[in-house]
C-alpha cells in the first residue's frame, strides 16, 4: 500500500518490551503502518520472555548484552549498531520508550540522520540527574532530540513545557504499560497455565499476607542495596507476611540478597518472572515494595499500594494521587510504612482506593494516530 508510514520502533530491555508491545500489535494491525521493530536486547533472557508471550519477532536483533558492560562501553555498541539497522530500513519515524541506554541511544542515531522521533513516555523528571542514574540524562537527552512527545499525565506534559519543548509537540496519551496490563490480564484469564508457575509459593504462603519485592536501580547498589535487604529481614520476622522478591540478575543486586536473605522462612527468592507472573505477582500481593519505575503505575491499576524505594521518583503523580509512597532506602522507614499499611486498614484502603492516574488503556490507539501526521 503506497503512503504508509514506516515506523522502526527501538527497544532493548523488558520494561520497555512491555509497554511497547501494545503499540507494535497496535501498528502491525493499522493497515496506514509498515511497521519494524528492532531490539538491541540489552537485557537477553528477560526481553525474550515479553517478546515470546507478546508474539513479537523481530527484524533486527543486536544482541549487545555482555557480562559486566560499562556504560560508555554500550551506549558506543547501541550507537554503531542502531546507526547500522536505520541506513537499512530507512524509516518516517523512530519509536524509542522511557529512559534506557538503548532509548538514548536509538534516538541519537535518528538525529544523526534527520529522521523524527517519537518518545513513548515522555517527560518524565525526578529533577536530579543522579536519580535514578543513569535514566534522568537519557530521559533529558531523547527530550531534547523528539519531534512527538508522548506524555502520559498532565505532570509530564508540564515538565516538558518548562524545557522549553514546544508545546504543539506534545500530547498526553496516557501510559502504555496500563494498555499492557489490561491485555496480559485477558490473557492469563482465557489461560491460566501462562501464570501457574507461582502455584508452589502461593501454597507454602496461604493464609499470610504477601509483599512483592523489585530492586535493580544503580543509584540503590550498595549501602541502598544492603538496607533493603536489611529491611526485609525485618518485616520477614512477622509471622503474618511472606515477601516474594524476583532477584534480579545484575550481580549487585544477587550477592547482597542471597547473602542476606537466604534460608528466611518468610522470604522467597526467586527468578526474574515473566510479564504473566509478574502480573501475578501484583495480584497476589497486599502491597509492593520496589524502585521499579513501571511497577509505580502497575500496580495501582489492580488496586495495590506502593512503597517507592527510592530517594526521587520521576513518577510524581502517583504520589500525589496516593497509589504511592516514597520511603527511601532506609531500613527503618521502609519497615514503618510497609508496618503501617499492614496494621492500619484505614491507611491502606486509602492507598488501594486512590485512582490511578497513569492510564485508561487506549494509549497505543492515541500513538498511533499521532504518528500518522
Amino acid at each position: 500500500m503506497s503512503g504508509r508510514k514506516r515506523i522502526l520502533t527501538v527497544f532493548g530491555t523488558r520494561p520497555e518490551a512491555i509497554k511497547l508491545f501494545p503499540l507494535v500489535h497496535a501498528l502491525e494491525a493499522d493497515a496506514r503502518f509498515d511497521s519494524r521493530v528492532c531490539v538491541s536486547a540489552q537485557h537477553r533472557g528477560m526481553l525474550d520472555q515479553v517478546l515470546e508471550i507478546a508474539g513479537i519477532l523481530p527484524h533486527h536483533d543486536l544482541d549487545l548484552m555482555r557480562p559486566d558492560q560499562t556504560l560508555d562501553g554500550l551506549t558506543a555498541a547501541l550507537l554503531t549498531g542502531l546507526g547500522k539497522v536505520l541506513d537499512v530500513e530507512r524509516p518516517d519515524w523512530v519509536v524509542v520508550q522511557g529512559d534506557t541506554a538503548t532509548a538514548m541511544a536509538g534516538a541519537l542515531a535518528a538525529y544523526y540522520r534527520k529522521i523524527p522521533v517519537c518518545h513513548v513516555e515522555a517527560g518524565l523528571r525526578s529533577g536530579n540527574i543522579h536519580h535514578p542514574w543513569p535514566e534522568e540524562v537519557n530521559r533529558k537527552i531523547i527530550g531534547t532530540i523528539a519531534a512527538l512527545h508522548c506524555a502520559p499525565t498532565e505532570t509530564s506534559a508540564v515538565a516538558l513545557k518548562r524545557e522549553n519543548v514546544d508545546p504543539a509537540t506534545i500530547h498526553i496519551t496516557g501510559n502504555t504499560v496500563v494498555d499492557a496490563l489490561h491485555w496480559i490480564v485477558a490473557r492469563v484469564e482465557a489461560d491460566p497455565s501462562l501464570a501457574a508457575g507461582l502455584a508452589d509459593i502461593e501454597a507454602r504462603f496461604a493464609g499470610k499476607r504477601v509483599i512483592g519485592v523489585t530492586s535493580h536501580r544503580r543509584e540503590n547498589f550498595g549501602e541502598g542495596m544492603e538496607a533493603i535487604a536489611t529491611a526485609i529481614r525485618r518485616l520477614a520476622e512477622r509471622g503474618d507476611v511472606a515477601l516474594v522478591f524476583p532477584v534480579h540478575l545484575n550481580p549487585n543486586v544477587r550477592k547482597v540478597m542471597n547473602e542476606r536473605l537466604v534460608g528466611l522462612d518468610n522470604v522467597a527468592l526467586i527468578e526474574p518472572l515473566d510479564y504473566p507472573h509478574f502480573a501475578r505477582l501484583i495480584a497476589i500481593s497486599t502491597l509492593m515494595l520496589t524502585d521499579s519505575g513501571g511497577v509505580q503505575e502497575e500496580a495501582p491499576a489492580l488496586g495495590k499500594p506502593v512503597l517507592v524505594m527510592r530517594e526521587t521518583t520521576e513518577r510524581p503523580e502517583g504520589v500525589e494521587a496516593g497509589t504511592a509512597k516514597l520511603v527511601g532506602t532506609d531500613a527503618d522507614r521502609i519497615v514503618f510504612e510497609a508496618e503501617q499499611l499492614l496494621d492500619d486498614a484505614e491507611a491502606y484502603a486509602a492507598m488501594a482506593r486512590a485512582h490511578n492516574p497513569f492510564g485508561d488503556g487506549r494509549s497505543s490507539a492515541r500513538i498511533a494516530d499521532l504518528l500518522v501526521g
